[in-house]
């Protein structure tokens, strides 16, 4: 697989499942002591959020991912009506972890409100980083790409500031795709399309700590879900990491909290950017979706 669009996708994927292991462990001296350098996938182990899941899967995150891919290629294309159906009907025998977020967008579809109406009002910033999908399908139609990333977005995080980050990180990965560099593309982005707060502040706060040790940076920001604390740390693994993207996708792991969120976006992003040459090939073969991934993606082909 050498074309960027594919590898992007795949990378926000990787990243995801690096992450499952230490997803949601706050206490970094606590990843320190059991399992060292998260260089490996790593099986969730009791208590934890995940213990379901095998080494080489996803975080719930990464599992709405792969639902998102499938309903693009089953359907050609997305519709918020046909992913909202296929979303409802995977969480219909899921056996991982349900989020709030999930939790309130199911409960409000069983209230009888539509997929523009049903979704959360959670200010997680993971609701916006499934997008690797929809940039791959539509990465020659930038209008129906930022569209689509703000539907997806909200039929689960209905909040203004996380629908409108989808966008952001949207705009960013189409220009990576198109050979800019992340942290010029970064900065178009906020010049062109969001130069108001708190987006100014928030990737000004994440490019000015590019010199800081990545775990300082992050819990400086907040190692939480919520949008205000990862939009930075997302910025900032991006920027630090720009030629690197093994190592980012490590200290991302490492830095606790909600990696697994921060992990899809910075994914996409790198990826983007560097390739499929970048990832360890260990990670790509004990990726337990590997294949079906790949499989699905090349029912792209030709559409766009």
């Amino acid at each position: 697989m050498t074309d960027k669009a594919k590898a992007m996708v795949m990378a926000s994927f990787v990243a995801d499942a690096l992450s499952l292991g230490v997803h949601w462990i706050y206490n970094t001296r606590v990843i320190d002591k059991k399992w060292g350098r998260v260089q490996n996938y790593i099986k969730p182990e009791r208590p934890t959020y995940h213990p379901t899941k095998d080494l080489g899967e996803f975080t719930h995150y990464g599992d709405q991912t792969l639902v998102l891919l499938r309903s693009l290629a089953e359907n050609q294309g997305f519709d918020l009506d046909r992913f909202a159906a296929d979303w409802r009907n995977f969480f219909q025998s899921y056996d991982g972890y349900f989020d709030t977020a999930t939790k309130e967008t199911l409960e409000n579809f069983a209230a009888g409100k539509s997929p523009s109406e049903a979704g959360s009002g959670s200010d997680d910033l993971a609701g916006a980083a499934r997008i690797a999908p929809l940039c791959c399908f539509y990465r020659h139609d930038n209008a129906a790409f930022i569209s689509a990333a703000r539907a997806q977005t909200a039929l689960t995080h209905n909040n203004r500031q996380v629908v409108e980050s989808a966008e952001f990180f949207a705009r960013l990965t189409t220009r990576v795709l198109a050979g800019e560099r992340p942290t010029a593309a970064i900065g178009q982005v906020l010049n062109e399309a969001y130069d108001r707060q708190p987006y100014v502040d928030w990737v000004n706060r994440g490019l000015e700590s590019v010199e800081t040790d990545t775990r300082q940076a992050l819990l400086d920001f907040g190692q939480m879900c919520e949008v205000e604390a990862a939009f930075p740390g997302v910025i900032h693994l991006i920027a630090r990491y720009e030629n690197n993207l093994p190592l980012g996708l490590i200290e991302n792991a490492m830095a606790g909290g909600d990696s697994a969120g921060r992990a899809l976006l910075v994914g996409m992003v790198l990826g983007a950017h560097l390739g499929i040459e970048d990832l360890p090939e260990r990670w790509l073969t004990e990726l337990k979706h590997r294949q079906e991934i790949v499989d699905l993606l090349d029912k792209f082909e030709g559409v766009n």
